[in-house]
């Protein structure tokens, strides 16, 4: 502010106004109404897909199955496996596993086909002295591609791991297959958690006389 005085004796006020180029401390946005500052930042980019992760024991959607035909015993049936699954023989009895799920075929000869009351009273007493921690058995009669068969379903514990010494808790299907004077047994076994309804549902279907 300054003072002038003219020749009449009057003083003239003069008030400079001081222009503030800006304000200190404000943020280098733009103030939106509510004082809080808009980013300039660039659109956030879309986050990868996570990795799919199965439970443990799932046979993965793309698994390819092949024919299985018997070369020795009794030769008169064919069924799908997993491919790339290590194989095992023991007389009358083949197994396939991988990890911690397998397939089992076991033939016999047998002089009438499998009822209900057969599996009932003679196979689940059976079992119960061969499978740890035997329970929940359940018979049932359904219908696969070859034909009415009898179904067996269980839970039990799996053999000890050799080197990690892990028990695993497995679900069970046991389908008897009959034909003139013939058993086939098709027992798949997995993790009680697997996700596993498609895959053995494509086995026991494929079981095949010839």
């Amino acid at each position: 502010m300054s003072y002038t005085r003219t020749s009449a004796g009057v003083v003239v006020v003069t008030v400079v106004a001081a222009v503030i180029a800006g304000c200190s401390g404000s943020s280098s946005g733009i103030q939106s109404g509510s004082g809080s500052a808009v980013s300039s930042a660039s659109p956030a980019q879309p986050s990868p897909a996570p990795t799919e992760s199965n439970p443990p024991g799932d046979i993965p959607d793309n698994q390819v199955y092949v024919t299985y035909r018997p070369t020795s015993g009794f030769t008169g049936f064919t069924v799908k496996v997993p491919e790339g699954w290590a194989r095992t023989d023991k007389g009358a009895t083949t197994v396939f596993t991988d990890k911690l799920n397998s397939v089992r075929i076991t033939t016999a000869a047998a002089s009438a086909a499998p009822t209900f009351a057969s599996v009932t009273n003679t196979v689940v007493p059976q079992l119960r002295t061969q499978v740890p921690n035997f329970a929940s058995p359940k018979v049932t009669q359904v219908t696969r591609h070859a034909g009415q068969v009898v179904l067996l379903t269980y839970q039990g514990d799996s053999a000890k791991d050799p080197v990690t010494g892990k028990v695993v808790r497995d679900a069970f299907e046991r389908y008897a297959f009959y034909r003139q004077g013939h058993e086939v047994d098709l027992t798949l076994s997995g993790p009680v958690n697997a996700d596993n309804v498609d895959p053995w549902r494509t086995v026991s279907d494929s079981f095949a006389w010839r």
